[in-house]
């Protein structure tokens, strides 16, 4: 009783229609070519965790078994050893994980860097200037836990910053020279310094780091603007319109002994490869494919939407994205170390091979859509008054039996081709479709799962190519026999239906429905065949290349004109089905004579320069478009609030004040802080401030139990590396990692070489007996002027909210899918021409993009404050993963339209009965999609 019950409150989603047992199949075996006829099943996989390096349970449950005694039979000692033992073995199996060795990395560069103050032949090469723990600074900000190619890539972005900063650096003295000396206008001068190089160059180093958006370079950033800063604000050859190169000369030296302790310790201590990392995204991301290849195809033939809303599907999910933006990540870095060692061809085609995973990515995501349709069409209402569902076997719903006979399956195809039941509902329907459509299903499915278990490397630490030579034949031969299958089941399911004619209009619709939902499936799950095909083609190429290497290593990119004369192939190898498409609508277009988004602006800026008296205007509109984006909005905001900070160092009266509390301390806080959104600037501004305070408590600590001994001050130094490099690696807060150990070299390290009359200014803080509570105080009020200025800012000068950039862009996004979707696309095929793309691959590629950084604006959101109350995370993460839904939709409808130029006659005669309808759905969605002020 119980039982029926909690099925009666089941959605009838939830329930899987009555599957009969699938008759067998024909497969191919992919490693052997070999045709077989079987049942083919899907069983439950053990588990579909994705291995992530960690133990399992049963791994690690014999290192927490310590006796079979229960706690309270156990004497206290016995216990405490427990314990003990407990605590060694995890911090083995810590110091033997990856993330064990890069904390171990760290401290060891740490160490090194920390030596340019320690020790004092290392820091007579850097002179009597302060800034000597820049060194230890340097190997924090780009520490050794990052692969060789990071490393690469993190030197040339090292002496980029060195190079920009010391051209603001000798500019802006040359300029002060000229009107100090020349002109004999000193203010004049140091006003255009602090507009034109102070504000203009930190405003630059803004706006890169805001255009690229990446984190290196954003370190990158930091490290130039430090040197700005020192050189404009703190050194005085600016103020004093003199000529120096002691700082610029300083800070190359610093650069140059941080990036060789990193680097020497990167590469000599455990070595990690982007390139193979890269290889292990791509088992891990191909396992994910067959994984879900299989969960999807058994719960779309199952009619169960369980399988799909499970747990462990959810996992998956997770696990699939994460994996996909490491497979990003690590492409970025390999391309540096492929540059380096002469295999950038292997670049190119691992290139290729990530931008086919990313279209199967899509591809599955479109398998997803399609058979979320099913379970839309399984949840409606039944048509009529009889429900044909066989009661006796019920039990048997929502499964695929394991087993069958071939007696059993051929008893059930004599009778399948002799029956017509009624049909009245759609899992009917659905039933009747999965009868002749599911066995041809499955066989592909079997076959593509078996290829992406075998792809496409074998086990480290050589990640040999795994690529069978029967796999391509076999694939094609599979394809071949899905496509003939699905014509005849196609075939046959309609010829039934015209033996069916005595159906009512109802029924008639919904046949219609079930058969373009399991037409996106069946296109979809081919054209995943078919990419599979490609990412097959280019891993052939690449083993051919690592194996013969028939070109040898070449270092092409050094070339300057090797990108500019390269073949159009070679600049657009990533676009060949984009061109494909671009080449479809183009014959489309002319076809119809709709003149292309070029052309209409041409016609437009035409019109506007006919009129004269509008010409002028529109040019100067035209001319200021630049200063309308958010970006140089931004990066003018930047230059303007440095420039206005920083003015009390070129002020005679003010500089003392400046100096004594470290102003360029707190105009660099400026720099970190002031972001590109609100919510942003006020996570930063916290991580920076907390951090200083710790970084200043810590720094305190170990001076007052050290008492400015070097061998202690080393070893605290050292214990503090391996905290904040847990910070930054394992925790993923690098800011807050960084800003306190920042704060600690400032005050502790800053602290010893005034006590060894290491600096010219030996009578700052204390002197030779330096006040390290005065010294770490001077920190953090420089830090928290420089925050609390940085956040006054952007929320004052052109203030982007990061709450209103989503809002906003949720609409924009709404609004170009609206326009998508009014595009019609089905009319061409009542009017019997070639339908166009519903949307090309540059905008399927656009709009995940654009999801991504909208999702980064959601993050940023959830830290700003609001009178209207906290911002609403839930909801509109919910907004979002419908608005994904969506756009997986919209692509498995592309497939669909890109696959089936032509309509049967059943498509036209419903394209025909629901063009009023359509046309009612058409405006009411726009109507939605422009309701942009129900979001402000």
């Amino acid at each position: 009783m119980t039982s029926n019950d909690n099925d009666s409150e089941e959605s009838p989603a939830s329930k899987a229609p009555f599957r009969p047992n699938l008759r067998q199949a024909t497969l191919i075996l992919p490693k052997t070519g070999q045709r077989v006829k079987r049942v083919i099943t899907f069983r439950d996989s053990p588990s579909l965790t994705i291995s992530n390096g960690r133990h399992s349970p049963d791994e690690r449950s014999h290192l927490l078994e310590t006796s079979s005694a229960s706690p309270k039979d156990r004497s206290l000692f016995q216990r405490f050893q427990s314990v003990l033992r407990e605590r060694l073995a995890q911090a083995w199996r810590f110091l033997n994980s990856r993330t064990g060795r890069g904390v171990l990395k760290c401290s060891i560069a740490y160490f090194l860097g920390s030596l340019a103050t320690f020790v004092p032949s290392i820091a007579a090469l850097l002179g009597q200037q302060d800034g000597k723990h820049m060194v230890a600074t340097i190997t924090v900000y780009f520490h050794p836990a990052r692969s060789r190619g990071s490393m690469f890539e993190a030197i040339m972005l090292a002496l980029l910053a060195f190079a920009y900063a010391a051209f603001i650096g000798f500019t802006s003295m040359g300029c002060s020279i000229l009107f100090g000396r020349t002109l004999d206008l000193i203010a004049l001068g140091h006003a255009v310094v602090l507009v034109f190089f102070c504000g203009g160059g930190l405003g630059f180093v803004g706006w890169i780091k805001q255009r690229l958006g990446d984190p290196l370079v954003n370190i990158a950033c930091s490290l130039t603007s430090l040197a700005i800063i020192t050189v404009l604000t703190k050194e005085g050859a600016v103020q004093a319109a003199a000529f120096s190169d002691d700082k610029i000369v300083q800070v190359l030296k610093m650069i140059t002994m941080g990036v060789i302790a990193t680097t020497a310790v990167s590469f000599f201590v455990s070595p990690i490869s982007a390139r193979t990392d890269l290889r292990e995204d791509m088992i891990r991301v191909t396992d994910s494919f067959a994984e879900a290849l299989t969960m999807i195809t058994r719960g779309f033939l199952s009619g169960s939407e369980k399988e799909m809303s499970a747990v462990e599907y959810q996992s998956l999910s997770d696990q699939f994205k994460k994996a996909l933006t490491s497979l990003e990540k690590n492409l970025r870095e390999a391309k540096f170390e492929h540059y380096v060692t002469g295999t950038e061809r292997e670049y190119r085609l691992e290139s290729r091979l990530v931008d086919c995973m990313h279209r199967l990515a899509r591809d599955i995501s479109g398998l997803r859509a399609a058979a979320s349709t099913q379970f839309q069409l399984l949840a409606q209402p039944s048509i009529g008054s009889s429900h044909h569902t066989s009661e006796a076997n019920n039990d048997n719903s929502g499964s695929i039996p394991q087993e069958s006979t071939s007696a059993e399956a051929e008893s059930f195809n004599t009778d399948a081709n002799k029956q017509l039941p009624d049909i009245a509902t759609p899992a009917d329907i659905f039933t009747d479709f999965i009868v002749h459509l599911g066995p041809s299903m499955k066989s592909l499915a079997f076959s593509l799962k078996e290829i992406l278990d075998e792809l496409p490397f074998g086990p480290g630490p050589d990640y040999q190519i795994v690529i069978d030579d029967h796999f391509k034949s076999s694939l094609e031969e599979a394809i071949d026999l899905y496509s003939k299958a699905r014509e005849t089941a196609l075939s046959y399911i309609y010829k039934d239906k015209e033996l069916r004619r005595h159906r009512s209009s109802e029924v008639e619709a919904d046949y219609e429905e079930v058969a373009a939902s399991c037409g996106v499936f069946s296109y979809s799950l081919q054209d995943f065949a078919k990419e599979i095909g490609g990412f097959l083609d280019t891993l052939a190429e690449l083993k051919t290349e690592i194996v013969h290497r028939p070109r040898g290593r070449t270092w092409n990119w050094l070339n300057p004109w090797t990108k500019r004369f390269a073949s159009k192939d070679q600049r657009h190898h990533r676009d060949v089905e984009q061109r494909s498409l671009v080449d479809q609508n183009e014959g489309v277009q002319n076809h119809v004579n709709i003149p292309s988004p070029t052309q209409r602006k041409a016609s437009l800026v035409g019109q506007l320069a006919q009129t004269s008296r509008w010409s002028c205007k529109y040019r100067l509109w035209r001319a200021l478009a630049v200063f309308r984006r958010d970006d140089t909005k931004y990066a003018i905001k930047v230059g303007v609030g440095a420039a206005l900070y920083a003015m009390p160092s070129f002020i005679s009266s003010s500089r003392p004040l400046f100096q004594h509390f470290r102003g360029e301390w707190g105009l660099l806080s400026y720099m970190l802080v002031c972001s590109m959104t609100i919510g942003a600037s006020n996570t930063t501004g916290y991580s920076r401030f907390l951090g200083t305070c710790t970084g200043a408590i810590c720094a305190i600590l170990a001076w007052t139990a050290s008492q400015g001994n070097v061998f202690g001050l080393a070893a605290f130094g050292w214990l503090m590396a391996v905290w904040t490099a847990y910070i930054i690696i394992a925790q993923g807060k690098g800011p807050m990692g960084r800003f306190i150990m920042l704060t600690y070299n400032l005050s502790a390290l800053y602290a010893y070489s005034l006590s060894v009359k290491d600096l010219d200014d030996d009578d700052d803080e204390g002197g030779i007996s330096p006040i390290i509570s005065e010294i770490a105080f001077h920190r953090v009020v420089a830090v928290f002027s420089g925050c609390l200025w940085g956040l006054l800012v952007t929320r004052v000068i052109w203030p982007i909210s990061a709450r209103q950039k989503l809002k906003d862009g949720l609409s924009i996004l709404w609004l170009r899918m609206g326009h998508i979707w009014k595009r019609p696309p089905l009319e061409y095929l009542l009017d019997g021409q070639v339908p166009s793309n519903h949307m090309d691959l540059q905008q399927d590629f656009g709009l995940h993009k654009f999801m991504g950084t909208l999702e980064s604006h959601c993050s940023a959101a959830c830290s700003e404050a609001d009178l209207r109350g906290p911002f609403p995370n839930e909801a509109y993460a919910r907004m979002m993963r419908d608005t994904s839904s969506m756009l997986d939709a919209f692509h498995a409808m592309n497939i669909m339209i890109m696959k089936e130029p032509n309509a049967t006659s059943g498509e036209l005669a419903i394209l025909r009965y629901t063009a009023d309808e359509r046309a009612q759905l058409n405006a009411r969605i726009s109507h939605l999609f422009q309701g942009k002020h129900t979001f402000t």
